[in-house]
């Protein structure tokens, strides 16, 4: 078993027993795309307006549901209904605002959790730069998505030491990955959204089948 990055006993004995946690069944298959949009995410938002088609491309023969989650301002935290429509995705982040506030990474865990629960859930994608909150919270709620065997792709912007700590336990917890990539870079990141639905709807198989540095190093990730 992977070596978690918090002490914590409930955490492993969530992992442990995990392979016997019943996993709900749906027709559709889904992602979560969650996103910080506190003020200094701006750029990075209107990246991912741009390049949102990424998550239905390369999944256009996959019956697809992406959910935007995402938090700003003083508490706000916002989820769409699902949709596997390009349009209907890209409608919707053109009219978000980005606003100063804190993060909420707990919140889209916690999210995340209950979808799991009720939805045929393939993963989290969560795209943030900063992490404000306690570390072992964060952990503990990681050690509830890995019962679902739902892993947590953590698509950091920027190298800060203390959040790639956390993204990455997060990441190792949910037998997920932790991929930093360079502020501002289109090529990276359509790169890791074509990755994380091609993964959402053919898993592993489906990322073997792609080429890219960082689509290998999530791969690299995956099958630690």
């Amino acid at each position: 078993m992977k070596r978690l990055p918090t002490s914590n006993s409930s955490v492993g004995e969530f992992l442990e027993t995990a392979k016997r946690f019943p996993i709900p069944s749906e027709s559709q298959t889904r992602l979560i795309f969650a996103m910080d949009a506190t003020q200094s995410r701006k750029p990075t938002w209107d990246l991912a307006t741009s390049l949102h088609a990424e998550l239905f491309a390369t999944a256009r023969q996959e019956d697809l549901g992406v959910q935007l989650v995402y938090y700003r301002g003083s508490n706000e935290f916002h989820t769409t209904h699902w949709s596997d429509s390009a349009s209907a995705l890209l409608q919707t982040m053109q009219q978000v605002q980005c606003y100063a506030g804190i993060t909420q990474i707990s919140r889209v865990l916690s999210h995340t959790i209950r979808e799991a629960h009720v939805s045929t859930l393939k993963a989290l994608a969560f795209v943030g730069d900063a992490c404000e909150e306690d570390p072992q919270m964060l952990y503990e709620l990681a050690g509830q998505l890995a019962l679902y065997r739902l892993p947590a792709f953590m698509f950091q912007e920027g190298h800060n030491p203390r959040v790639a700590e956390v993204f990455a336990g997060i990441a190792q917890i949910t037998n997920g990955a932790h991929i930093p990539f360079q502020p501002g870079s289109a090529q990276q990141f359509a790169e890791l959204l074509r990755a994380v639905a091609a993964y959402a709807t053919g898993g592993v198989d489906a990322l073997k089948k792609l080429r890219g540095k960082f689509t290998q190093r999530l791969l690299e990730q995956l099958q630690k």
